[in-house]
């Protein structure tokens, strides 16, 4: 789009569904290296990318030529399919409906990378859920507690 200018950066974070483990070690490099592909691929800008094996963050810059809802149910379909024709998982790979999108200035993009990197550190004090709502609150976004993701099985 000629003379369009944007800087949009989104934290996203979404889950396996029902919370599985089963972004496992093998899996987490590959998924996010293909991942990092589709984001490319759809015209916008990986900036950080980090999983747990039950869910992942992303810190992208987006563009406006796509919705975030569009790109989001986008990856999570085609990484889904992927996972499963490649048989990269020992179950049934489906990421949970939903997802967290949060906004930030350019000031605050390398707290974001930081935290985004450390990911396995900062749930060796706080649980998925724990951080998810702390997210949800920090920004002040009205959520009710049978739409959040749904306990570990």
């Amino acid at each position: 789009m000629p003379n369009t200018y944007t800087q949009i950066h989104i934290h996203l974070i979404f889950a396996v569904k029902f919370r599985k483990a089963l972004i496992h070690s093998e899996l987490k490099e590959r998924l996010h290296q293909y991942l990092t592909g589709m984001i490319q691929n759809n015209d916008h800008k990986m900036l950080q990318i980090n999983s747990m094996p039950d869910h992942i963050h992303m810190l992208i810059g987006l563009r406006p030529v796509q919705s975030l809802s569009s790109l989001v149910q986008n990856i999570k379909n085609e990484s889904s399919k992927w996972i499963n024709t490649n048989q990269l998982c020992d179950s049934r790979f489906q990421w949970q409906n939903g997802f967290g999108a949060f906004s930030y200035s350019k000031s605050q993009i390398n707290n974001v990378i930081k935290y985004i990197q450390n990911q396995e550190q900062h749930h060796l004090k706080k649980t998925f859920l724990e951080e998810y709502v702390s997210f949800l609150e920090a920004f002040e976004i009205d959520w009710d507690e049978k739409y959040i993701f749904k306990e570990l099985i």
